[in-house]
């Protein structure tokens, strides 16, 4: 299955995005993807769900909030993914002017912002801007993603320059109008019906430009800084989820706020268990002694060893559920299960008489002391009969 893209991508927005831009992101997108707008298109549907997936989530503050601490772990929607059923369910029986009036306000009224009849003011360029969002991979114990942990980060991150304040101008000095733009940030280049604008190649949109640039930063406004932070890693976390720490990223310029750090956490692979979303599962070997006799094992658990007796004649392979012994649930629901596979240890090095006393035993063994054997004969000797008779 693909991995599943992030929601502010998906909808186009930053990670600071607004509730309104939210939901202006997402009108575009439901317009633009509706299945009774793409008829011929099997994409379109794929897309509308993607958007209304993310768009779900985003619009509703706690599932944003999660979804910003964790990722995609924080608000999986189960194995059946997406439910349609809850919230969106009429977008499959409408068509399009139902979801137009049911976002912009019945009679058209409302058309208006979305096609361009509201006014929309561009941010100041030389006004305060946020810091970048950063992200970084961190590998992990399997330990650790069980357990939680605590994490020291040593890095570097971009801060605003503390002589400047992130102008990018030295003392004494400003900025200037930009000479090739006007101040527009913007250049217009062709003529007559077809014109085109184009963001200004000199002062990237800015409209001004440092005449004397800051020699600490070199006018970029902001210098490289060593920072140590503390990450705190929840107990049932899983490879891949996305941990934040809110105003921990780029810092921002000319006295904006700084961006957010997100942790991409990579797990290694445990040398006892496997992990199936919250599910452990582990091999235990026995011997067949015990096996064939019946008696006790001891089954290695998060919590500490389990000690669980086994009937007689318990197969290779056999299946011992532990119910809620598993890793516990990020969201805060029942942990999982741990699942032991009970697996023949045969016995190595054996001494003469110990041979000499399994010599014994297979003497005295028929093979009604072997049903699963006897079956897999019978079913052989059926097939190899159907196979002679087709050959004639």
């Amino acid at each position: 299955m693909a991995e599943k893209r992030d929601y502010y991508e998906v909808l186009g927005v930053s990670k600071t995005a607004s509730a309104d831009e939210i939901k202006s992101a997402y009108r575009k997108l439901a317009m633009k993807w509706h299945p009774d707008r793409n008829p011929d298109n099997p994409e379109a549907k794929t897309k509308f769900q993607e958007a209304s997936e993310a768009y779900e989530v985003l619009s509703n503050p706690e599932k944003r909030q999660r979804y910003d601490q964790f990722g995609h772990q924080g608000v999986n929607f189960g194995p059946g993914g997406f439910d349609f059923g809850r919230d969106f369910s009429h977008f499959q029986d409408v068509d399009l002017g139902d979801i137009l009036g049911a976002f912009f306000g019945g009679g058209g009224g409302g058309f208006g912002d979305f096609f361009g009849g509201g006014h929309r003011h561009r941010a100041d360029p030389n006004g305060p801007q946020p810091g970048d969002d950063m992200t970084m991979e961190l590998e992990i114990d399997f330990d650790e993603a069980v357990f939680g942990s605590e994490r020291t980060l040593n890095l570097t991150l971009p801060d605003q320059c503390p002589d400047c304040n992130g102008t990018g101008a030295a003392r004494g000095s400003a900025r200037k109008t930009c000479p090739t733009c006007g101040g527009h940030g913007q250049v217009i280049s062709g003529g007559g019906f077809f014109q085109v604008r184009q963001t200004c190649p000199r002062c990237g949109g800015a409209g001004t430009v440092v005449e004397k640039p800051c020699p600490t930063c070199r006018g970029a406004g902001q210098v490289k800084k060593p920072r140590q932070l503390t990450l705190r890693i929840p107990k049932g976390i899983d490879s891949g989820a996305r941990l934040r720490l809110s105003g921990k990223g780029g810092g921002g310029l000319r006295g904006g706020p700084p961006g957010d750090l997100y942790v991409v956490l990579r797990v290694r692979p445990s040398e006892i268990f496997e992990r199936e979303d919250n599910d452990l599962y582990v091999n235990v070997p026995v011997s067949p002694v015990t096996a064939a006799l019946g008696g006790s094992v001891d089954i290695p658990t998060p919590d500490g060893i389990a000690n669980v007796k086994i009937a007689a004649g318990t197969p290779n392979g056999k299946m011992l559920r532990l119910r809620g012994k598993g890793v516990a649930d990020l969201r805060g629901g029942s942990p999982g299960d741990l699942v032991a596979r009970i697996v023949f240890e045969v016995p190595q090095r054996l001494t003469g008489k110990q041979r000499s006393a399994l010599e014994d035993l297979e003497k005295s063994l028929d093979p009604s002391n072997f049903p699963e054997a006897q079956t897999f004969a019978a079913r052989l000797k059926t097939f190899y009969a159907h196979k002679d008779k087709l050959s004639k």
